[in-house]
Order: structure tokens, then C-alpha cells, then sequence
């Protein structure tokens, strides 16, 4: 079979959680243009509006969903509201995450808790749904993961402290390979990418006080850009990375090989 029709995702169904802006909407970009059916999910309804009209107008199928991943209801309600639309599901993408800046010994509780709901729970719970729901029956899915560099390690000491976000995104690596041990039996393949500083609305602040920094400690001597996630995306997502799983890929410009 040739690498085009490998990577051709037509016919397929794609859920991306937090694919309203940043990193979500560009890997609803490159999934949509290899040819797959979308549903987006964010909190914020109009800024779901907004990525529909830009995904539409490049030619993709979108559905939206206005959803908090955080709350343990959710996951169930997005799934049933998918299969209502496409009949099933072959590619989940858990983008959806939030951070907390504070140092560990003033943590407040209700911050960590939230980001374990969202960054850790919400997908566990999304994978679950999307497994019952559509893989396990039809023997055939495709989970990526959007975990962090900062899930491999922890922050250089000028940095302010991100210590639930540091943890949950570990969590989400080591999620990816249990899940693709234990759900490889049904053709699930589970891998994630680990981005590293890429420009968001989440990491602003951050970069406002280090861009320098970042930049000088990357070999590639750059940020991430808004086509830097793609090509692994649809890797992760086709046949094409049909006997890859349990992987976790830093996108970073090499700065975690420093």
C-alpha cells in the first residue's frame, strides 16, 4: 500500500478535545485536511464558533461541542453525542488541559484538583466511552495524547512552580503505555505527544518572562509553530503509525535532549 493511501484518514472520525485554538485546532487542521470527519470540543461556545467557521472554510465536516472535561458526566455525553452524528468513532485526540502557576508548598488544593479532573480523569474517562462505545466493538482506534515536555521532567529553577501540571502531564505519559498495553488485544493503538514551549494562550505569561531563555536552551534555536504537531499527528492517527503505540514523542526544537 503507498504512504499517501497509508496516511489517508478519509472515512474516518475525529474527536478533538480543546481543538477550538492552539494545538487542538491545528491538529484538527491536519486531520481534517488527510480527509477525517471532525468533532471538536472547548468550554467556551464562541470560540468553538470561531474554529468551526476556519475548519469549514478549508473544506472540513465539523461538529462542535461545548463541553468541561472536568466533569465526570461529560466524556459520556460528548461520546453519545458523536455516534449520533458519524456512527463511530476511529481517532480520539485528548488535547484538553489546563495549567496552574504557584509554588509547590502554596499549591492550593481546589487548583490541583482541578487540573487532576481535567488533565488526567476527563481523558481516562473519554477513552473509556470512546473504547465501549466504537474501538472495542470495531476492533480498530487510533488515541493520541497531548501530554508536555514538563510531564518528562521538571521546571528550570527561574521558572515559577507548575507542580500539578508537571504531575498530571506525567500521568498522561504513563497512561499512554499502560493503555496501549492493555487495549493493544483490540487494534487500539495509545501514544502521546509531548509538545515543548509552543505559543498559546496557556503559555503567555510564561513566555513573556523566558521566551529568551527558551529559545537559547533549544537546538533548533526556535519555538514551536503552528505546523510543528501536524505530521506526527496524522502519524499517530493513520495506518501509517498502525504498529507504533505505548510511544511518547517530545516536539520541542531538541531541548530535552540537553
Amino acid at each position: 500500500m503507498s504512504l499517501k493511501k497509508l496516511m489517508d484518514l478519509t472515512g474516518r472520525v475525529a474527536i478533538v478535545t480543546g481543538g477550538s485554538r492552539g494545538l487542538g485546532l491545528q491538529i484538527a487542521e491536519a486531520l481534517g485536511e488527510m480527509g477525517a470527519r471532525l468533532a471538536i470540543t472547548a468550554r467556551k461556545a464562541g470560540e468553538l464558533e470561531s474554529a468551526q467557521a476556519h475548519l469549514a472554510a478549508q473544506g472540513h465536516e465539523v461538529l462542535t461541542l461545548p463541553s468541561d472535561l472536568g466533569k465526570p458526566e461529560v466524556p459520556a455525553q460528548i461520546v453519545e453525542a458523536v455516534m449520533r452524528r458519524y456512527g463511530q468513532i476511529d481517532i480520539l485526540v485528548n488535547n484538553a488541559g489546563a495549567t496552574w502557576g504557584a509554588s509547590a508548598e502554596d499549591h492550593p488544593l481546589e487548583a490541583w484538583q482541578k487540573l487532576v479532573n481535567l488533565n488526567l480523569t476527563g481523558n481516562f474517562l473519554l477513552c473509556q466511552q470512546v473504547a465501549k462505545a466504537s474501538m472495542i466493538p470495531r476492533r480498530y482506534g487510533r488515541i493520541v495524547n497531548i501530554a508536555s515536555v514538563a510531564g518528562l521532567g521538571g521546571n528550570p529553577p527561574q521558572m515559577e512552580g507548575t507542580i500539578a501540571y508537571n504531575t498530571t502531564k506525567g500521568g498522561l505519559v504513563n497512561f499512554t503505555r499502560a493503555l496501549a498495553a492493555e487495549w493493544g488485544k483490540y487494534n487500539i493503538t495509545v501514544n502521546a505527544i509531548c509538545p515543548g514551549f509552543f505559543p498559546s494562550k496557556m503559555t503567555r505569561a510564561t513566555l513573556a518572562a523566558h521566551e529568551k531563555f527558551f529559545i537559547e536552551m533549544t537546538p533548533l534555536g526556535k519555538l514551536g509553530n503552528d505546523e510543528d504537531l501536524k505530521g506526527a499527528a496524522v502519524l499517530f492517527a493513520s495506518d501509517a503509525g498502525g504498529h507504533i503505540t505505548g510511544q511518547c514523542l517530545a516536539i520541542d526544537g531538541g531541548a530535552i535532549v540537553i
